[in-house]
């Protein structure tokens, strides 16, 4: 008889949600994690200690630039780096805690160490050995980088590494414009150091829609980062007390240098599998270094299935999630199913940015007929209240069923206003479905029916 019916592999966003749901189901579950908290890259060094950072160097931002226009006088508030840093680490202790006390609450067993696979159905933490019907994988991305730019985590940093700067750079260099990039990029720019992104493509944000990524790029600038697109990183070299970026410029093949005291690499993420000994089990991995997988997450090998940053798909902590809870269904006889056209993203810089479904330009490539309903913050009462009434929301409709392909909002709570049309296109609504539904006065969310309006006889307030 095997110890456990499932073992997962991972505590993040994947694991845990997958592990808590098997519970659930009544599987007896295990989760394996190394690290000495639970919740993986996510609610360590990943999504939750970047959003307490944004938050922080936001309200900054606010006290600086808009308190004194709503008769809020007083001097500028000053920035206690250690005591940020503080208050990053005590949100990041009170979200892990909380796995904890979830695991302990669904029993849900935390075998502590890192995970090998020696054969299936078993698997090695330390010196012990764990049998299980089912193992699970679900042990996430790590930092990538590009040929010449070597992590130190000192001077030449990644993600983990911008978390938990010991001081405020004078100058920061990132080589990336992606989520990473951006969202830190605006940390310390908020926090007064002078930000120059560098990005290999011509455009910002690779995948976003070209009008939302034009637009997001003009109001960075207006913000204080220097972007630079179409730059070829050629290599970094850490110095004593600083370190200089080389790259060209695609266009003209220029050779340029840039001063910082730290460069962040924001290159995008790898999956990470590192010592589960999945060469020597035969386990079938793509081109691309992922775990190959089937429509129900199984591998090549019986008895084992991956999920998440592991796998294909974006690397997202609620895309993880949705195939955690998918497959732990699966695993106690039902149907499991994630709908991978309506997973939202999110960037959170102010003002944020977010997607779902098509693009504009992925719809032109299909040769598909869409129309366009667009609607700018400048005609939402609450986001000109707020100081908050840059960007727009755009929905994308199919011309002939009016049903919704895609969404894209630039402007505030962007990252809560997507989920309505998200819902909606679960549900298979048209974009009068929307426009026909009452939102209250005054809401950010009411921009989101002006632009399904503006599918159909045109928005009221513009």
């Amino acid at each position: 008889m095997a110890n456990y019916d499932v073992i997962i592999i991972g505590s993040g966003p994947g694991g845990y949600v997958c592990a808590i749901r098997c519970a659930q189901l009544g599987l007896k579950t295990a989760c394996v994690e190394g690290r000495d908290t639970l919740g993986g890259t996510c609610l360590n060094v990943g999504c939750i200690p970047s959003k307490a950072l944004l938050h922080a160097s936001h309200q900054l931002h606010e006290a600086e630039h808009n308190f004194a226009k709503m008769g809020l006088k007083g001097k500028s508030p000053s920035v206690d780096w250690a005591q940020m840093q503080s208050y990053k680490d005590e949100v990041i202790g009170q979200n892990t805690k909380g796995i904890e006390f979830l695991f302990k609450k669904n029993k849900v067993d935390w075998i502590k160490g890192w995970a090998r696979i020696p054969e299936p159905g078993a698997v090695e933490v330390g010196e012990e050995t764990h049998t299980a019907k089912h193992i699970i994988i679900a042990s996430g991305s790590a930092p990538a980088t590009i040929p010449g730019v070597e992590i130190d985590e000192n001077t030449v940093v990644s993600s983990t590494g911008a978390l938990s700067l010991p001081k405020v750079p004078r100058k920061l260099a990132v080589i990336g414009a992606g989520v990473i990039g951006l969202e830190l990029g605006s940390v310390y720019a908020r926090l007064g150091a002078e930000v120059t992104v560098l990005e290999y493509l011509d455009q910002i944000t690779p995948g976003m829609d070209t009008e939302v990524a034009r637009s997001f790029r003009a109001l960075l600038k207006k913000q204080g980062l220097d972007i630079i697109t179409g730059a070829a990183v050629q290599g970094t070299e850490a110095l004593k007390t600083k370190a200089k970026v080389a790259y060209t410029l695609r266009k003209d093949d220029s050779e340029h240098q840039l001063d910082a005291d730290v460069v962040l690499v924001a290159t995008g993420r790898k999956p990470f599998t590192d010592g589960l000994g999945l060469d020597g089990l035969g386990v079938e991995m793509t081109q691309r270094g992922q775990i190959a997988t089937d429509a129900r997450y199984k591998t090549s090998v019986d008895g084992i299935y991956a999920i998440g940053d592991v796998i294909e798909g974006p690397m997202l902590a609620h895309k993880a999630e949705d195939e955690g809870m998918a497959l732990a269904e699966i695993l106690a006889g039902q149907a499991g199913h994630v709908n991978y056209g309506v997973i939202p993203g999110v960037i959170y810089t102010h003002p944020e940015v977010a997607s779902v479904g098509k693009t504009e330009d992925s719809l032109k490539e299909a040769g598909r007929a869409y129309k366009v309903g667009k609607f700018s913050f400048m005609g939402n009462g609450r986001a000109k209240a707020n100081f908050a009434a840059d960007g727009f929301v755009k929905i994308l409709a199919d011309a002939e069923t009016d049903r919704i392909l895609g969404a894209h909002i630039i402007g505030p709570a962007a990252g809560e206003l997507i989920h309505e049309i998200c819902v909606a296109m679960e549900f298979g609504a048209a974009a009068e479905d929307l426009a026909r539904t009452c939102h209250a006065h005054p809401t950010y969310s009411e921009a989101v029916r002006e632009a399904a309006l503006a599918c159909g006889d045109g928005p009221i307030h513009s």
